[in-house]
Parts: C-alpha cells; sequence; structure tokens
C-alpha cells in the first residue's frame, strides 16, 4: 500500500512540475512575443519567417495529400450510409462540415505535432545538451526571445493558414469522389458545399487550430530545454514531445468543441 501511494504521489508531483514548466515558458514566450515589442525589444522576424518557412510551407504537400484522402474516405463512408435513405445529396455536406469544423484542424495540428513539434524538442535538445544555450544566457541573450518567440509567432501565422489549406484539400477529395461515384460535376459540389458551411464552422475551426499551434510550440520547448543525459536524452524529448502533443491536441479539441456545441 505504501508502495502505492509512493508511486501515486510521485506522479502527480511529476505532472505538477511538468505544467508548472509549461506555464512558465508559455507566460515568458508571451511576454515576449505581445508586450515586449511595446516596450522597444524588436521581434527577431527573420528568424520568424525562416521557421514559417520550415515549419509551414514545407508542410502544405504533406497536410494537403492527407487531407485529400481523408477527404475520399469521408466521401466514401458518408455514401455507403446515406445511400440506404437515398440522400447521397448531403455528402457534401458532410465532408465540408466535418473538415472545416473538426478533421482539417485536428489532422494539422497531429501532423505538425510529429513533424515540427518533435522538430523543436530535438533542435532545442541538441543545443542544451551542446551547452549553446547556457552560452547564449552567459552572453546576456535570453534563450526564449531568440529560440522560442520566432516558432510561437510562426505557428501562429502558419497553423491557420495550414488548417484552410487541410480543409480545401478534404473538401477536394470528397469532390472527386462525388464526381467519379455519384455522376455529380464540380460546380454542382461547390453550389453544394457553400450551402452547407456557415461562416461559424470555419471560425471554429481557425479557433481550434491558433490553439493547437501554441500547444505544439510550448510542448516541444519545453521538452527541448529539459533534456538531460545527452543524445538518449534527445531521443526521448523527441518522443515526449510528439506523444504528450498528440494528447493536449485531443484534450483541447474535446474541450473546444464541447464549448462550441452547447453555445452554438
Amino acid at each position: 500500500m505504501t508502495g502505492v501511494l509512493s508511486f501515486l504521489g510521485r506522479t502527480t508531483l511529476d505532472f505538477l512540475r511538468y505544467l508548472s514548466g509549461l506555464y512558465d515558458l508559455g507566460v515568458k514566450a508571451s511576454y515576449w512575443t505581445f508586450v515586449a515589442p511595446f516596450k522597444g525589444r524588436q521581434v527577431k522576424w527573420r528568424s520568424a519567417i525562416h521557421q514559417m518557412v520550415v515549419a509551414g510551407v514545407d508542410s502544405i504537400p504533406i497536410v494537403g495529400l492527407i487531407s485529400l484522402f481523408i477527404g475520399i474516405v469521408l466521401g466514401l463512408q458518408g455514401a455507403y450510409q446515406l445511400a440506404k435513405f437515398g440522400a447521397t445529396y448531403f455528402v457534401t455536406a458532410l465532408v465540408g462540415v466535418s473538415m472545416t469544423r473538426e478533421l482539417g484542424p485536428l489532422l494539422t495540428a497531429i501532423i505538425i505535432a510529429g513533424r515540427s513539434g518533435s522538430a523543436f524538442a530535438a533542435e532545442l535538445g541538441t543545443m542544451k545538451v551542446s551547452e549553446e544555450i547556457d552560452a547564449l544566457e552567459a552572453m546576456g541573450l535570453n534563450s526564449v526571445r531568440f529560440l522560442v518567440v520566432p516558432k510561437y509567432l510562426a505557428m501562429l501565422v502558419m497553423m491557420p493558414c495550414l488548417t484552410l489549406f487541410s480543409d480545401a484539400s478534404g473538401i477536394l477529395g470528397g469532390a472527386l469522389f462525388e464526381m467519379s461515384q455519384l455522376d455529380k460535376t464540380f460546380t454542382m459540389c461547390l453550389t453544394a458545399t457553400r450551402d452547407a458551411l456557415e461562416m461559424h464552422d470555419i471560425t471554429t475551426g481557425l479557433i481550434k487550430s491558433v490553439v493547437f499551434g501554441l500547444i505544439i510550440t510550448t510542448i516541444g520547448c519545453n521538452e527541448g530545454f529539459s533534456v538531460k543525459g545527452g543524445a538518449e536524452g534527445v531521443g526521448k524529448a523527441t518522443t515526449s514531445s510528439v506523444v504528450v502533443s498528440i494528447f493536449l491536441i485531443i484534450f483541447a479539441d474535446v474541450i473546444f468543441t464541447a464549448i462550441f456545441y452547447f453555445t452554438g
């Protein structure tokens, strides 16, 4: 019994310490991103633009391809069920609303967590192990400002853009299925999608994408700053960043979906 209580106590304390580290990093990053520029501390826009290219632009092919396939799968599954009721016309609405409200932001976040979140952890972890971060601090440079803020800005800008691209790719995938199997024209698919979607559906997904981007960046950078034990520690931090990010993304998605559901 004592061993069980000790395990629960250690686990709880470790979890609280982890949340405290995330909170501290989030507060510091928010300060240097949104407050410090008004006090004469300029943001490193060149680094931010570089991160936008690496984390955002370079992710377009994989995000688009996976979303396209998901749109086709949604069309297939939706048509299979709706055909029983003679309601295949609503396949377009199913694909459009599902992609914009739920699957678009969620798929994009999971892909970016695996692609860019792990890269953030590996990059900062390697710098931590090689004592480059300590060298920055010794020179009087704030590591959060120079290493984390550009990543924050990049994710804040690129996550909504990638989400919109994912939505469009998924809707295109559904349209391709409908044109090939349900004898619809591309114009009919676009018209049905326009009729089914509301601005609220799109903004819901975009709000989620911003929060998901903050989660990915905070987790990845925190794991990188927490690396211990050399190359093995970098590998563990990289894996942990992906696992924790995906868990928190889905947890946040549940909360936001419930909020948007009950608030209409």
